[in-house]
């Protein structure tokens, strides 16, 4: 399973990151970004920047997705 964020949607509430924090950072700028081996994919993020959700992790991205307010994370089956 892949998974990216449109930080052009994003709303920067957070919610990814608490529901999810292995996969997914809020940084500086306000927007949240995936992260691939602990390193936020932000250059320049976007579907260019999709990471691979570790195994067991796959609930917690995709519930990420779903209570997601700006609907900005989407989400590729292998």
């Amino acid at each position: 399973m892949k998974v990216w964020i449109d930080q052009d949607l994003c709303t920067g509430d957070g919610l990814c990151e608490e529901i999810c924090p292995e996969v997914f950072v809020l940084l500086d700028d306000g927007l949240a970004y995936v992260k691939q081996d602990g390193t936020p994919l932000n250059d320049p993020g976007g579907a260019s920047c999709q990471a691979t959700v570790p195994d067991g992790l796959e609930d917690a991205a995709v519930e990420a997705s779903e209570e997601c307010p700006g609907e900005c994370i989407f989400i590729e089956n292998d």
